[in-house]
């Protein structure tokens, strides 16, 4: 069995513990106990030719296929058999079938349970919106990357697939619920006691409008914290000890764990983005730290020379 080495870095916060690797994510996934793993969300570089520090993504097509094969063949072995791998996947206007091939590269060894949209961007008209919205024009909300073609339209979403070893993962729809918008529909259905209902596949978080990308997104593929963090409650809470994220990259994944305050495990191989990472992690910290009615929280880092 391959032993898991010291972490580059890790922090401790009230029984919760957030472990940075410095590697290849094969060598890290293969180290975790067999069933260690109750959720993982990850978004994987995408194979476009986008520019990343310390790696090329560049593969032929056939080699990153069977390497995303590999990463989540050892995903598969670290889940719990209730476990949720929620893997995000963008694609570009020329090359539209990237997402698609990646998760026919994973029907190998999960079961595609569900395929979330996640929305970055949408514009809504007044008049379909309904009297009940209020808008006073029509709504146009998000950001996005705008894409000057006389072909494509602006790209505005991205696929998270959500794979499970058996497709039967419980979930808890409600902890990510929407409030129905008739509320006599609350007193019309048992199911709807709790006043929200299931939120669907389609999820709307848009980016923070940022001052600088170089400065305030220097990863040219994150996702905002939000998502994982809503990922993970899907999957519910309660049910959850330990998260991982293979391609860790600016630790939206970890931040979302501490919001949630479960355990993580991050591998990043390129050094720059894993201190970004450990940053932000230690940013949310001290941030919940502050918030009133907040118990004192301690941390421990040790580095691995």
């Amino acid at each position: 069995m391959t032993l898991l080495p010291p972490p580059h870095t890790q922090l401790e916060v009230n029984g919760s513990t957030y472990r940075f690797y410095l590697g290849d994510c094969l060598g890290v996934l293969a180290a975790l106990p067999p069933g260690s793993l109750d959720a993982v969300v990850t978004s994987p570089p995408y194979n476009l030719g986008i520019q990343y520090r310390s790696y090329h993504d560049t593969m032929p097509r056939e080699e990153y296929l069977q390497w995303t094969g590999r990463w989540i063949q050892a995903v598969r072995r670290a889940l719990r058999p209730d476990g949720s791998l929620f893997l995000n996947v963008g694609a570009k206007p020329t090359d539209p079938w990237t997402a698609l091939d990646v998760a026919q590269a994973a029907r190998q060894h999960l079961t595609l349970q569900n395929t979330i949209h996640w929305i970055k961007s949408i514009a809504i008209e007044k008049e379909l919106a309904g009297t009940r919205a209020g808008l006073d024009d029509d709504l146009a909300v998000g950001h996005y990357k705008p894409i000057n073609s006389r072909r494509f339209l602006h790209d505005c979403h991205e696929f998270v697939f959500h794979f499970t070893p058996g497709g039967a993962t419980p979930l808890d729809r409600q902890a990510v619920g929407v409030k129905y918008q008739d509320q006599s529909n609350v007193g019309r259905w048992q199911a709807a006691a709790s006043g929200v209902r299931c939120r669907g596949n389609t999820w709307f978080i848009p980016y923070q409008t940022i001052q600088s990308r170089e400065k305030d997104r220097p990863h040219p593929a994150t996702f905002p914290p939000r998502l994982p963090e809503m990922c993970l409650k899907l999957h519910g809470r309660e049910r959850i000890g330990l998260v991982a994220d293979p391609f860790t990259g600016l630790g939206s994944t970890a931040v979302a764990c501490v919001e949630l305050g479960v355990s993580f495990v991050g591998i990043e191989m390129d050094e720059g983005y894993l201190r970004e990472a450990v940053e932000r992690t230690r940013e949310t910290i001290a941030r919940k730290q502050e918030q009133p009615g907040r118990s004192s929280i301690t941390r421990r880092t040790h580095r691995s020379r």
